[in-house]
């Protein structure tokens, strides 16, 4: 096992600053047993901030009206609150965030998501790969980063902010932006050639150094996840990227349900794995909240890693596992 050092891009909430790039030097590293990894999605955080009219003189206006018409009652309440408790009680080494932590991406919304996202950890053991409604219109996204700070930095191969890693033991989360503003009722994503580019390299140094390669990305990279308004414009890119390069694991956001697809890689085919919203009430026509955890452990070629997924299963009842499944 080796670890790829050298010149690198951190940032832990001001801890590090800009101190070069992502290169691929050797040294050997101390090997951790088991890595337990996160998963959480589409925290929709509620209730909304006090919205001023002017707020609404753009797309916002008709995510404010899904809101209060659909959102706002299956998505408020204590229940995220608890989950992210049940989680953390369960130790993982590492949460990821798959997006979609605010609704219209108000600059209020943008501060109360750093807030909450101190509950789930510090950000050296949590970062995030943003959703559309984290970037609901133009400038808002970066707005969030700026805030955000050490949750969607880490380690990258030039001065772009993704993809970016973060190693933990044996396990390499890679994490991709697909969150762009987008016209009202669309809810797409983009995946560019240069992002592709960038994430060819950093799973082909990863690969390399013998890691289990987790990419996030919050829109699903395979074919027909979505209607076409929720569509991941470039999908085929990321999945060209991945039959090239190669990785162990996908996950994703986005479609608030709980999906398991696979798409080709270089050898073995890459488990593409989806989790409901961490934020929906049970009773509703989508998954109650949940969560997954993945136990990962082995070497390059004899890789293990076993799913628990833990939710809500009704109204009224305690969170629990919900499947288990062995992903390798």
């Amino acid at each position: 096992m080796v670890l790829l050092m050298g010149t690198l891009r951190l940032a832990f909430n001001g801890w590090w600053r800009h101190l070069g790039h992502f290169l691929a030097t050797r040294r050997m590293a101390l090997r951790r047993a088991m890595i337990t990894l996160a998963h959480l999605s589409d925290v929709h955080l509620a209730p909304l901030p006090p919205v001023r009219a002017r707020d609404l003189i753009n797309k916002r206006v008709t995510g404010f009206l899904n809101w209060k018409i659909k959102r706002e009652h299956t998505m408020a309440g204590d229940g995220l609150t608890k989950l992210v408790r049940h989680m953390r009680e369960q130790n993982p080494d590492f949460t990821v965030v798959t997006g979609d932590l605010v609704n219209l991406a108000l600059d209020a919304e943008i501060n109360t998501a750093y807030n909450w996202l101190e509950t789930v950890g510090p950000p050296e053991q949590v970062c995030i790969s943003p959703g559309n409604h984290d970037a609901y219109i133009k400038g808002q996204l970066q707005k969030a980063m700026d805030r955000w700070d050490g949750y969607v930095m880490g380690e990258t191969v030039d001065q772009h902010a993704f993809p970016f890693v973060r190693r933990v033991g044996d396990v390499a989360i890679v994490s991709c932006n697909s969150a762009v503003p987008t016209a009202p009722w669309i809810a797409a994503g983009r995946f560019e050639e240069d992002q592709a580019a960038r994430l060819a390299r950093c799973l082909k140094l990863l690969g390399d150094g013998g890691y289990f390669r987790v990419v996030l990305i919050h829109h699903p990279p395979f074919r027909g996840a979505t209607d076409w308004h929720k569509r991941l414009v470039g999908s085929g890119r990321i999945r060209a990227v991945l039959r090239e390069a190669g990785a162990e694991l996908v996950l994703h956001g986005h479609t608030h349900i709980d999906s398991y697809a696979e798409i080709d890689g270089p050898d073995d085919a890459i488990p593409v794995i989806g989790v409901p919203s961490a934020a929906n009430a049970p009773g509703g026509h989508k998954p109650a909240a949940r969560y997954n955890l993945f136990s990962i452990r082995g070497e390059p070629g004899a890789w293990h890693c076993h799913m628990t997924e833990r939710g809500y299963t009704g109204p009224g009842e305690a969170i629990g596992v919900i499947r288990e499944r062995r992903i390798w």
